[in-house]
């Protein structure tokens, strides 16, 4: 049997630890897998490859984006979680994977408080309550007003009951007493184009989606998800404006495997700030329909206590809903 000393088993913890130190004050030495969870061309992809081309610059390895969509988020969010925490792969995490999922998936194959560390909230994305412009209501209260007058006649096109939009329609049915039919579509591009002829007279879409057919009056937003008003529709309120226990919003978060040493977090961290300060891309975000965020919650303390806030806002409304996993 063999038998170490008590020296000789602190020695080597000790040249472990030396190891993984130096490995991490040397990160990266080769190529960064960003995973997506949705398809390219969607708004958290389209995001990913701005920040990821400035980390591939400020250091000095190519940063690669992954799309890894299926099964509403889970498939590239599991795995991120069952990846080596060495700090070669991280998530660009959504609302809905990480804040969402949790209460509406049952036996979700990750935990977000468990599995991951947070590295850095990144961005709002807008989601707007939008209107054909036939539908004669100018906000939220004009809205529900007209559905009052005949409960049941009005349409909503969702991305599914359990995804952000469904589940901000269904808040408002129950804060407000209306009465919306929700329409599902697998296809956003579909929803809006039957909002635009009038087939689902109303939607609730990502402000990058609909930014185009604001423009040219296909579509009129009549309010904002969330607690905060859109810094290009100043004009338009804010749900939480009408109901405080509405505050569903959509947003994106780098998230690193649990177990990713604390200097490769840290390090990514700022890279990723100092992406975010970059004049093109305060620039650009805006007319994406994001909102780079800046300050404490792009630290992984920020964005950690926010996540965690997250999760007990959302599992509010959740439970509120009387929604169950499946």
């Amino acid at each position: 049997m063999l038998k170490f000393s008590r020296r000789m088993i602190v020695a080597g913890l000790g040249s472990l630890m030396a190891f993984g130190a130096a490995d991490a004050a040397d990160w990266p030495q080769r190529p960064v897998t960003v995973v997506v969870s949705q398809a390219a061309g969607s708004s958290p992809d389209v995001l990913a490859r701005i920040i990821t081309d400035k980390l591939s610059r400020t250091l000095g390895q190519q940063f690669i984006v992954e799309n890894r969509p299926g099964a509403g988020n889970v498939v590239g969010t599991q795995s991120v979680a069952r990846a080596n925490a060495d700090g070669y792969t991280f998530l660009f995490g959504t609302s809905a994977a990480l804040v969402t999922n949790p209460f509406t998936v049952k036996s979700l194959s990750y935990d977000p408080a468990k599995d991951f560390i947070a590295v850095s909230k990144v961005a709002r994305s807008h989601l707007l309550l939008l209107v054909n412009p036939k539908i004669k209501a100018n906000n939220l209260t004009e809205l529900l007003a007209l559905e009052k007058e005949a409960p049941g006649t009005l349409s909503i096109a969702v991305d599914g009951p359990r995804n952000i939009s469904g589940l901000i329609a269904q808040s408002i049915n129950k804060q407000s007493g209306s009465k919306f039919v929700l329409v599902p579509y697998n296809n956003i591009n579909n929803a809006v184009q039957d909002s635009i002829t009038g087939r689902t007279p109303v939607t609730i879409q990502s402000a990058s989606v609909v930014e185009a057919f604001i423009k040219d009056g296909s579509l009129r937003p009549i309010a904002v998800a969330g607690n905060q008003r859109v810094p290009s529709l100043p004009d338009v309120q804010s749900i939480s404006e009408n109901f405080k226990d509405i505050d569903l919003q959509g947003w994106f978060m780098v998230m690193a495997p649990a177990g990713t040493p604390e200097a490769i977090i840290d390090s990514m961290s700022k890279a990723i700030a100092k992406a975010l300060a970059e004049p093109d891309v305060l620039a650009r975000a805006p007319t994406l329909g994001f909102e780079i965020e800046s300050g404490e919650i792009v630290t992984p303390a920020g964005a950690k206590a926010f996540l965690d806030a997250q999760l007990v806002s959302t599992g509010k409304v959740i439970h509120s809903l009387g929604m169950e996993p499946n």
